[in-house]
């Protein structure tokens, strides 16, 4: 290597956050030719991203005495045919281009550009000589680490546990670079013959109807009975009538109850076009609740899914020979296309539809028959494996095992199931392939299974069927929508294998220097000191059950590649699934060596992971750990690993790597960024550290990486754990850390400082003033329930979220059948603000803010999480049962008040309303029960701006000007609270614009 050990590396003292951050949440939106539409992995990191930290992992820091002048030469020369970056004159010039080039190197667009691929691999020469430095990723996924490390030019180790990972990076680093074009133009030969010879074999199952439309999607619904003695209808289990809520054209389903003499009534159902959503009937079917259509009574969530496990999860109808339906699931309507107009239409279903189905069953029971006939020789042809159990503890998701689906094949429909064997037993017989086309061809039939299984549901907003993992997890879904495998729409056999072949046309990179293998991370096979980068994204605590989710792939796989080395548990034989006892999460509900893969379990393995990292790195490399959890279990869990594991923490980069607009980050604190820890192997020379030197450097070094922070408009929670990179810093190079007296510190208890100073910190910025610095603290100067709220509003901000953009140049139209579309959740939702009880407890803890006291006035804790409580609902609180309005009205008249009532009790003239405090339960370690009653009426601080901010809303004016005149004679605490929650509350919300309206009421004296 060209750099020497004590050259610092380019990332390790600047980063272009913004413009990278800007990138990554644009690249979310990118379909055509991006890698993450080979085929679906989890928490996958964005390419933008990656690419950015890679380059400033390998380049050594102009400015940086020890910085070879080879490199700053060759930089320059690489640097002259980018465009826009002018010829450096000096280092800080130097380090100033490199900086802008990564920036702009980032982006998409620029990603296959000669002219930047070029440069790069330029400047990784000029780095590191003839020999490509190797990056070594032992936890790759889909891949996005040594894609990159491929792209810029180094070579590239890529290892994980889960075999369908690992054919996913076969594909994407060895396959696609080493055969390219050759290999798009034959999966375009052979995805025509597949076509032609399934368009033969699976016609019987998909007819187009008589007057030439092309069916493309059949919606179904589950059914249950209704369980009353007087009805014993069929009930259709519907979330929406609504068909399309497109507004060029609106269409939805309406039923009429038939009854006949003698039999339980039925549905008869129409297809009509709504003037407005009130006319679409309600769905029958809520949090597995059934409501009868006919009689209006509820069947309980029990009883439905007694009934549907009777079914085996009741995604079949029950036909005749004829076609005619006599129970299970029920078609509700079949979405077609015309090749003589656009758009899509819908129509009733027929007898011949079900006559298909009925085609189908019968193929496919003659089909099992003889499997078993033949006494079971090899694989079922339908994946008979075993579901994961949904568990009260652990982290499945799989709640389609409530509902009777024991085993994978139960997810598929009969024609879904006999659709995926024809396609499979096509693939099978090309023997003239290649194996690098085999594997994209069988990628694509398990790629295709997640948009075509019964647990799919139908979107009326982009009028499609949805592809099963919009989330991390297999839910249930009542109704769901069928694909067409002809459908020349999502769920077609050749639209997928088409958005696979534009990620091979993309991705024809010239690079050979790539090895994809199953590995343990805890047990990696390459030899001491063989890489020069150790850069990873590992599992996130117990965010995601990679193997159990994989498995829905992995069973299709195995069948299609049944001799791939790559597809089987190495690690036990006899397991029919992924690997389970070796995958570092948490999961409590497995066991390894009689010990449940709890919290320690996690720490434990990636301290052995982090040690397997730091003994192939060599002594003058570099790492770069990326983690994104929301919990301080999952920190400290990972931060543990690494500092055991020999590494010390030298630079930390958080990088907004998620759309501004999705749910979970709504009103929430949500991160939407991942964070870079970069990390050096820790000398084995490494003195003992001194904790009290530590605890005097730690604000400084925490005040200086905020501000910076707050530079690049990080924000809020984001900013809370990109500070704990840098403090860890402090803490890492040591091996230990001692007190005065010898005493050992541990991790937990130095990140409990880190969070103090975090908050007082912040509630210095947002609260302080030049006065309240004077006196040393801004957290002195206020009650704790002000604290409380500032900080809760601080954490909530979001980072970036008015500069990013949910779009881009290169975004799928939701016309086009995009596989990769999601169906926006729907769930209850709450007003106020929501925080994890664990972050708020870290705050609020060492800056002495005693949550219980403040629950139920405050904030309100349910199910391990704290909502702060809208101002809308204190109103009681603080004016009594009849609220500001009535209060008011009692000061206008003058009216007598309780004085114990009164805002100052102690002021004997024309007082404003009364505003009252506290009613919050005692304290048991602050108050004795004497103490009690002469404390627990008195507003505080927040009472009376929250009183102000009501009088506001009730157009109290007359109430509200005297509050605020005496506000001005009592002090400046409360005009300097007002002034902070106006800055904190979320932009356009109810409480901002009440706050700055009562400021601007305030009397000019």
């Amino acid at each position: 290597m060209m750099i020497p050990r004590e050259c610092k590396r380019l990332a390790e003292v600047d980063f272009p956050i913004a413009a990278v951050s800007r990138h990554s949440a644009r690249e979310k939106s990118i379909r055509h030719g991006h890698p993450s539409t080979l085929h679906l992995w989890w928490a996958r990191r964005p390419l933008s991203a990656c690419r950015a930290v890679l380059i400033g992992l390998v380049l050594p820091d102009p400015c940086d005495a020890n910085c070879p002048d080879d490199f700053k030469r060759e930089a320059k020369k690489a640097l002259r045919p980018v465009p826009g970056i002018a010829e450096p004159k000096d280092d800080k010039a130097l380090r100033k281009a490199l900086l802008a080039f990564i920036a702009d190197f980032a982006n998409w667009d620029l990603s296959a550009s000669p002219t930047y691929l070029t440069a790069a691999r330029a400047l990784v020469k000029a780095a590191h000589g003839d020999e490509p430095p190797l990056v070594v990723d032992p936890f790759a996924g889909g891949g996005s680490i040594p894609l990159e490390a491929l792209r810029v030019g180094c070579d590239t180790f890529a290892s994980d546990l889960n075999p369908v990972a690992c054919l996913i990076l076969k594909v994407l680093l060895e396959d696609i670079p080493r055969h390219g074009a050759q290999l798009a133009d034959e999966l375009r030969r052979v995805g025509a013959e597949i076509k032609a010879v399934a368009e033969k074999e699976l016609a019987e199952f998909y007819p187009p109807d008589p007057d030439g439309a092309r069916p493309i999607a059949y919606l179904w619904a589950r059914t249950v009975r209704c369980e009353s003695p007087n009805c014993g209808a069929e009930i259709p289990l519907v979330r929406s009538f609504s068909l399309s809520r497109k507004k060029s054209r609106p269409l939805a389903l309406r039923y009429t109850v038939k009854r006949a003499t003698g039999k339980p009534p039925n549905l008869e159902f129409a297809i009509f076009k709504p003037k407005s959503d009130s006319e679409v009937p309600h769905g029958t079917v809520s949090r597995a609740n059934a409501t009868c259509p006919c009689c209006g009574i509820v069947l309980p969530a029990a009883r439905v899914r007694a009934q549907l496990s009777a079914q085996h999860g009741g995604a079949d109808a029950i036909c005749k020979a004829n076609g005619n339906r006599i129970g299970g699931a029920m078609l509700l309507a079949v979405v077609t296309m015309r090749n003589t107009t656009a758009g899509r239409e819908f129509r009733l279903p027929t007898l011949r539809d079900y006559a298909a189905v009925s085609r189908a069953q019968k193929h496919l029971k003659r089909m099992l028959d003889g499997w078993q006939g033949g006494r079971r020789s090899g694989l079922c042809p339908v994946p008979d494996e075993p579901l994961p159990l949904e568990r009260v503890h652990g982290n499945s998701g799989f709640r389609v095992s409530l509902y009777g689906m024991s085993e994978f094949g139960d997810l598929f429909s009969a024609r879904q199931k006999i659709t995926n064997v024809i396609l499979r037993n096509i693939v099978m017989r090309l023997r003239t392939t290649t194996e690098a086309t085999k594997e994209v061809l069988c990628l694509a039939l398990s790629r295709r299974a997640d948009i075509s299984n019964a647990p799919c549901p139908w979107s009326s907003g982009a009028t499609q069927v949805v592809h099963l993992f919009g989330r991390q997890a297999i839910p249930m879904a009542c109704d769901y929508g069928e694909t067409s495998p002809f459908g020349e729409q999502a769920g077609d056999y050749q639209v997928t294998l088409g958005t696979m072949i534009r990620v091979v046309d993309r991705l024809a990179l010239d690079q050979r220097g790539a090895q994809a293998q199953i590995a343990d991370a805890t047990l990696c096979p390459l030899p001491d000191e063989s890489s020069d980068v150790w850069f990873t994204d590992p599992p996130y605590y117990d965010a995601v059950a990679y193997a159990d989710l994989s498995d829905f792939f992995f069973v299709w796989l195995k069948r299609a590649l049944p001799q791939h080395a790559i597809l089987r548990d190495p690690f036990d034989p006899r397991n029919p699934l992924a690997p389970k006892q070796q995958e570092i999460i948490q999961d409590l509900a497995r066991q390894v060596d009689g010990i449940a893969k709890n919290g320690k379990f996690y720490e434990t393995a990636m301290h052995v992971a982090f040690a397997e990292g730091h003994r192939i790195i060599q002594k003058d490399g570099i790492g770069s750990v990326v983690f994104a959890h929301k919990t301080t279990e999952g920190w400290e869990a990972l931060l543990s690993g690494m500092v055991r594991g020999g590494w010390t923490v030298t630079a930390s980069w958080p990088i907004a790597t998620e759309r501004p607009g999705r749910l979970l980050s709504q009103e929430t604190a949500a991160l939407a960024t991942s964070v870079h820890l970069l990390c050096r192997p820790r000398a084995e020379d490494a003195p003992i550290g001194g904790w009290e030197d530590i605890l005097r450097e730690l604000p400084a070094r925490i005040g200086d990486w905020m501000e910076r922070l707050a530079s690049e408009r990080i924000r809020g929670a984001d900013l809370v754990f990109s500070c704990i990179g840098p403090a860890m810093e402090l803490f890492s190079r040591h091996p230990r850390v001692e007190t005065a007296e010898g005493r050992a510190v541990e991790l937990p208890e130095f990140l409990e400082k880190v969070w103090e100073v975090v908050g007082r910190t912040a509630l210095e910025q947002v609260l302080g003033t030049a006065e309240a610095r004077a006196r040393n603290s801004a957290a002195g100067a206020l009650e704790e329930d002000a604290r409380l709220t500032a900080l809760f509003l601080w954490t909530l901000q979001s980072t970036n979220h008015d500069e990013q953009k949910n779009g881009g140049d290169d975004e799928e139209p939701e016309d086009e059948g995009d596989e990769e579309a999601e169906l926006p959740t729907q769930r209850k939702r709450t007003k106020g603000y929501a925080l994890i009880y664990d972050i708020t407890r870290r705050f609020a803890q060492p800056l002495g803010i005693h949550l219980d006291e403040w629950e139920g006035r405050v904030i309100e804790t349910k199910k391990g999480v704290v909502r702060l409580l809208p101002v809308s609902e204190r109103a009681q609180q603080l004016f009594g049962k009849d609220g500001a309005a009535a209060m008011a009205e009692a000061f206008v008249r003058g009216r007598v008040r309780d004085p114990q009532l009164m805002l100052f009790p102690e002021d004997e003239r024309a007082a404003p309303p009364t505003v009252r405090g506290r009613a919050a339960r005692r304290s048991r370690a602050r108050t004795t029960e004497e103490e009690e009653p002469a404390r627990r009426w008195e507003p505080t601080t927040l009472d009376r701006v929250h009183a102000a901010m009501l009088l506001q809303a009730s157009g109290q004016s007359g109430a509200l000007r005297a509050l605020l005149e005496d506000e001005q004679r009592r002090g400046p605490d409360f005009f300097r609270l007002a002034n902070a929650l106006s800055a904190l509350y979320p932009k356009n919300s109810e409480e901002k614009r009440l706050v700055d309206a009562m400021l601007l009421a305030v009397p000019r004296r």
